[in-house]
């Protein structure tokens, strides 16, 4: 992802959010220690089945029991003091959902994001220090290029592809899913 810095100057959040929080284009905008970071969407209409996909097999399980809370799409959190991040995928336990209506930022438990073609390699690593320093304990980079999955528990990383299961343990033991799965194309 090709990252721009729009300001030069140290912005408030409180200007973050009347300037750019809101905006309703084809970028995303993600406040980090004052200064705002312009990047490209990442779930497009191209990449909208893995999205599908991953909520097929969320809500299967969320109906059955075997899981609750929410996955959210490109839900705005700060998730450490000053760095305010957008994640592609996000889950969020039902106590945190009650707690952010209350209007109670909330960190992610699990965070998915779709790594495209044009992400920049040390942006990438920059926001999993974020994730990692704010204690989201599972992160799954999705790279559709390249049909593989990396799974981030803490600082050990897996590589998989194919037949290999993701699973989104230890916050959410009963999401697990394919790689083959996740990039299963739609049929009519």
């Amino acid at each position: 992802m090709n990252v721009v810095v729009l300001e030069k100057k140290h912005l408030t959040f409180k200007e973050f959010e009347y300037d750019f929080l809101n905006k309703e284009d084809e970028w995303k905008y993600e406040l980090v220690d004052g200064f705002v970071e312009k990047s490209a969407r990442t779930i497009t209409q191209q990449y909208f089945y893995l999205l599908a996909n991953l909520r097929t097999c969320f809500e299967h399980l969320k109906a059955n029991g075997k899981i609750a809370g929410h996955l959210g799409v490109s839900v705005y959190a700060e998730i450490l003091e000053n760095i305010h991040r957008i994640p592609d995928v996000a889950y969020y336990s039902l106590p945190q959902t009650v707690k952010m209506a209350a209007g109670e930022n909330q960190t992610p438990e699990f965070v998915i994001e779709v790594i495209s073609k044009t992400d920049n390699i040390n942006r990438v690593n920059k926001k999993m220090r974020n994730y990692r320093e704010a204690k989201v304990a599972v992160v799954w980079h999705i790279f559709p290029e390249l049909e593989e999955v990396h799974v981030y528990n803490g600082l050990n990383m897996t590589t998989l592809s194919g037949d290999n299961i993701c699973s989104a343990a230890p916050t959410l033991p009963d999401f697990k899913i394919s790689v083959n799965d996740i990039f299963k194309i739609p049929t009519t």
